[in-house]
């Protein structure tokens, strides 16, 4: 897949935990409206700081999409509740500038294939009824749309498991876990590069 910002090929993979400055960071970067349309209200810094520290640790699965190795998109999915066990929500964040060129349709995907092999029948998505390319990209996996005042709640069907399907994960994971590491030697790269860097004098 190209995009328009430097014809850059999103790579798509899970997050972990020792990856949450990352998760923070993205979401720092998102805009007012974007903002709001992940939380359905407007949140602060504080808030959004707050929720990354702890959505690694609420049993979600976090995918990512890279895009010259800064995460640019994050899908989100965590089951509503331990009695529902067949039924979690996905939640979408996609900065400004990127938003637009497919990565939300990719991360869905790996966001079905992720609750497919876990048991999980049912994703409910919830947006603000302006948000027509969260409904637009909903559509393309055939979701139901039902509309109430001014959100819409969408829900997906994920297929049963099967042995490909568990394959096709395993061998994302692997090549995920490969990326974090990438992605941690580069960030270690960096700091040191920056730590020789001449200091800016004083005017």
């Amino acid at each position: 897949m190209m995009t328009e910002q430097g014809d850059a090929i999103p790579v798509i993979r899970r997050l972990w935990p020792a990856e949450a400055l990352l998760f923070r960071d993205h979401m720092l970067r998102l805009d007012t409206d974007s903002r709001r349309s992940r939380f359905g209200s407007s949140v602060s810094e504080e808030f959004v700081t707050h929720y990354a520290g702890r959505v690694f640790r609420s049993g979600s699965i976090v995918m990512g999409a890279f895009l010259d190795g800064t995460l640019r998109a994050a899908g989100e999915l965590y089951p509503l509740s331990e009695i529902l066990a067949q039924e979690a929500e996905a939640a979408f964040s996609v900065e400004t500038e990127y938003q637009g060129h497919g990565l939300g349709t990719l991360l869905m995907e790996r966001l079905i294939l992720a609750a497919r092999n876990r048991g999980i029948r049912t994703l409910q998505m919830n947006c603000l009824a302006y948000n027509r390319p969260m409904q637009k990209m909903a559509r393309k996996f055939d979701a139901d749309l039902a509309f109430d005042s001014d959100t819409v709640i969408a829900q997906v069907v994920a297929p049963f498991p099967t042995a490909m399907s568990l394959a096709e994960e395993a061998n994302a994971e692997a090549r995920g876990v490969a990326g974090a590491i990438f992605q941690a030697q580069r960030d270690a790269a960096g700091r040191v590069f920056e730590m020789f860097l001449p200091t800016p004098r004083a005017a």
